[in-house]
């Protein structure tokens, strides 16, 4: 039998610049939890130093073949990790994230859109509202009865 976790788990994934940058502001919402990183570049790892950290192929709508590496990078993440919570700030690899993470864990899935695309979604972002259980945008005008919603501005 397994033994009850005291901490929520949160797998928090971004790919980099920008996205990496509003997940780290994130960072104080985690407080109290058990979180795990991913991102596309090794150096990130000191970003957030203490913490586990793993780094998974970058993938873009132009390199879709590197699709064949990241999922299963993702699943061997979810098996491993099982986390309770899933959470990216956007891009294909947090795409693909969130969508293994309901195909191999019960955890929660959230998107939330680089404040970035200030005039409509993010292809990915677009995608996303079919495996996150919350679907957010950064800019109040993007928001809509049937989603994305609006919740505040990470930057």
């Amino acid at each position: 039998m397994e033994r009850a976790r005291s901490k929520r788990r949160v797998l928090a994934i971004a790919s980099g610049g920008g996205h990496w940058i509003q997940l780290q502001r994130l960072r104080p919402a985690f407080a109290g939890c058990d979180v795990t990183y991913v991102s596309v570049y090794p150096d990130y790892a000191e970003d957030v130093a203490g913490e586990k950290f793993y780094v998974v192929s970058d993938v873009t709508r132009m390199s879709l073949v590197k699709l064949l590496r990241l999922a299963p990078q993702f699943v061997r993440i979810m098996l491993r990790e099982k986390p309770d919570v899933v959470i990216t700030t956007g891009s294909a690899p947090g795409l693909v994230g969130l969508a293994m993470a309901k195909v191999f864990t019960r955890a929660r899935t959230v998107w939330i859109d680089s404040i970035a695309n200030c005039e409509r979604m993010s292809s990915s972002g677009k995608q996303a509202r079919y495996v996150a259980d919350e679907w957010l945008t950064q800019w109040p005008q993007l928001a809509t009865p049937g989603g994305p919603e609006y919740w505040g501005a990470v930057i």
